[in-house]
């Protein structure tokens, strides 16, 4: 008999790739509608939720819904079906089904959006084209000698000493500590009212700041003393594996035509719209599914050919003047990759669960 698979279970997961703390502060991610704390019997992945798609999740009968755009970016004042977000959400508590979104923080994260488009173009050497600043924190900790090893692995296990493509990083010192246990402790070594010197290692690793709790508490229970010593410094470091957008370089450069059409094969779209190019081969390319072009200005930096995005203003293709060429393909063509990506993500922890990708175009554009 399966085990039982619960919703929280699912976005566990989810959010162990796509940390909602990567959002953006205007974003809304998470949890918007509904009880995580239930089994889960199918989730559908989306774009977008409209009406549409909450009918279609009923029909298959799934009780999660994950989307890439939130229903819910501003709070509601009333709740009577007069618009497509209130008559979703009654539809969805109607059906007990719980709506989800992975956002700006699936645009962030390194395993995200934009790294599986720059996987589609077979892009090398990718970076972060913008990336974060503010997230990371360094802990230093003291810990007896006998001790450090199994605190170094502690940290590790939790998420720390990861810096881009290298993990279980850390710097270590050896030296000497000082303590005075006073009344009522249990002091590991030494005794009580006796100044106690202690050979000490310390151990320093960096880790993102979301992190911290998750991190600490692991040090705390190998850590042998009753007051463990240690300090959080919060750091400017750009970080390496996480921000907006992405930058690569092609196996091989290609004439723009021919990157054009490639371009509107991975998209599968028969239009796209760019401005002038300054160059007639491609070889690095940005790309920032959605609204990002507002990085033209870092793509030219990164001495990018091209930057591929979802829309752009219309004085975005002047300002650019061909370097890079701005190429847009539409905002919601750009992530229509995120139900694939969830879906990769959640099939590889739960291969035999039933896992939907959305059939419905929810996309609010129509060309004639």
């Amino acid at each position: 008999m399966q085990e039982k698979i619960y919703i929280k279970d699912i976005l566990k997961v989810l959010e162990h790739y796509l940390p909602p703390a990567l959002q953006e502060s205007y974003d809304n991610c998470g949890i918007q509608v509904g009880l995580a704390d239930r089994p889960a019997s199918g989730v559908l992945l989306a774009v977008d939720i409209t009406e549409a798609v909450v009918d279609e999740a009923v029909e298959k009968g799934c009780n999660l819904i994950i989307a890439h755009h939130p229903l819910l970016f501003k709070p509601l004042k009333q709740l009577t079906a007069a618009n497509y977000i209130e008559r979703c959400i009654i539809k969805a508590v109607k059906h007990d089904i719980v709506i989800y979104a992975a956002h700006t923080n699936a645009d962030n994260a390194g395993r995200g959006l934009n790294d599986m488009l720059a996987r589609k173009f077979g892009l090398k050497k990718t970076r972060p084209l913008e990336p974060m600043k503010g997230q990371l924190v360094k802990l230093v900790c003291y810990v007896p000698g006998s001790h450090a090893e199994s605190v170094r692995h502690a940290l590790w296990e939790a998420g720390a000493g990861e810096i881009g493509a290298y993990d279980q990083c850390s710097y270590n010192l050896t030296g000497n500590g000082t303590y005075r246990a006073g009344a009522g402790t249990q002091p590991f070594i030494g005794k009580q009212g006796v100044l106690h010197t202690e050979p000490e290692s310390l151990i320093t690793v960096i880790l993102p700041r979301y992190l911290c709790s998750k991190v600490i508490a692991a040090m705390l229970a190998v850590h042998p003393y009753e007051e463990p010593a240690y300090d959080l410094v919060s750091l400017d470091n750009e970080w390496a594996t996480a921000g907006a957008g992405i930058v690569g370089d092609l196996e091989e450069e290609m004439p723009v035509e021919l990157f054009l059409q490639k371009t509107k094969e991975v998209f599968g779209i028969s239009c796209l719209c760019h401005s002038c190019c300054a160059v007639d081969r491609v070889k690095r390319v940005a790309i920032c599914g959605g609204a990002g072009a507002f990085l033209w200005r870092r793509a030219r930096r990164e001495k990018a050919d091209v930057l591929i995005t979802g829309e752009a203003k219309y004085n975005d293709f002047f300002d650019v003047e061909g370097r890079p060429m701005l190429v847009t393909v539409g905002h919601y063509e750009s992530e229509q990759i995120a139900a694939e990506l969830f879906s990769g993500i959640i099939s590889e922890k739960f291969p035999n669960f039933e896992v939907y990708l959305s059939q419905i175009c929810a996309n609010p554009v129509h060309h004639f």
